[in-house]
């Protein structure tokens, strides 16, 4: 363990924070969380970090309070006059709005970089983001790690002779060829047609899943229709089995009850997000990411490379 290394978390990414820093062999720091009566937040750090590497774990998914206390942290490392501020977010929220996809929207991915950066962090360590090229938004550095190092000796136990790996949209084609290059098999796509966000209009599939074990490979799953819908695609033309491996389960509205229903044997994903306790499946496999990102915090603390880290990107 390195003394002068301090991990923190926000309140919503304690639960992967705690063994985040158990794989680092430490234990997390003190911070003090207090809303005033009209619901204002306030985050204080406990003890000393002045001259220490400070790490923040903190994924930004809904509510916003998640992302502002995330930069409170960060501004309240900075104010502790911290040596260097690294803000680990397994979920970097807002990459969905990468672009100007139609007239007068933001560009919400690059908001959120310009005001990590203003906050004072030094680093930015993330997790499968939804368009590689958001890394280009920060002027900081960010370690844009890949949950295939965890995925792929996850599929590699499988031992399915006729795998095919697909794609549940053409947006993710990149990756499933990844993933199939890797693996020696074939890829599959489906192409899906929208009219509104979050409802799919309708969907072909684009090649051989005949008597085929397939997998879906996707970086989210949402509301789970384009994922149900896919599988029950892949069955429709006559796959054996369908699997799908998807990094952060974002699950919301009826995504649990879809995927309980639907034709997938397993969902598999990372703990990138928490679960909902209160909406069981047993579809769900979730796979740690904390080994992954503490051996990549060890390897900065020590001024060593990550290459190795990366299996496919």
């Amino acid at each position: 363990m390195n003394n002068q290394v301090k991990i923190f978390s926000g309140s919503a990414s304690q639960y992967i924070a705690k063994e985040i820093a158990m794989e680092y062999g430490t234990s997390l720091g003190e911070v003090n969380y207090q809303r005033f009566s009209d619901g204002e937040l306030q985050t204080s750090i406990e003890e000393t970090v002045r001259g220490k590497d400070v790490v923040i774990v903190q994924s930004t998914f809904p509510p916003a309070d998640n992302l502002m206390e995330l930069l409170l942290l960060i501004d309240a490392a900075k104010r502790a006059s911290a040596k260097r501020i690294v803000a680990v977010m397994p979920y970097f929220g807002y990459a969905r709005q990468d672009r100007k996809d139609r007239p007068r929207v933001a560009i919400g991915a690059k908001l959120v970089a310009n005001l990590l950066t203003a906050a004072g962090v030094d680093r930015v360590i993330t997790m499968d983001l939804h368009a590689d090229q958001i890394q280009g938004f920060f002027e900081v550095p960010v370690d844009h790690l890949f949950a295939s190092t965890i995925f792929l000796p996850y599929l590699e136990e499988l031992r399915k002779e006729d795998l095919v790996i697909a794609t549940p949209d053409t947006g993710g084609t990149k990756r499933a060829n990844a993933y199939a290059k890797f693996l020696s098999v074939d890829l599959a796509i489906c192409y899906k047609q929208r009219k509104v966000a979050n409802e799919v209009e309708s969907m072909t599939v684009i090649g051989d899943v005949k008597d085929k074990d397939v997998v879906l490979i996707d970086d989210m799953c949402d509301t789970a229709g384009t994922l149900t819908k896919a599988a029950a695609m892949m069955m429709d033309h006559g796959a054996r089995s369908v699997r799908a491996v998807c990094t952060h389960p974002v699950l919301s509205g009826p995504a649990y009850e879809r995927i309980q229903d639907s034709v997938l044997t397993e969902l598999i994903v990372t703990n990138s997000l928490p679960l909902r306790d209160d909406k069981p499946t047993d579809k769900i496999k979730v796979l740690s990411i904390a080994p992954l990102f503490s051996q990549v915090m060890r390897c900065l603390t020590n001024n060593e490379s990550i290459s190795s880290h990366f299996l496919i990107s």
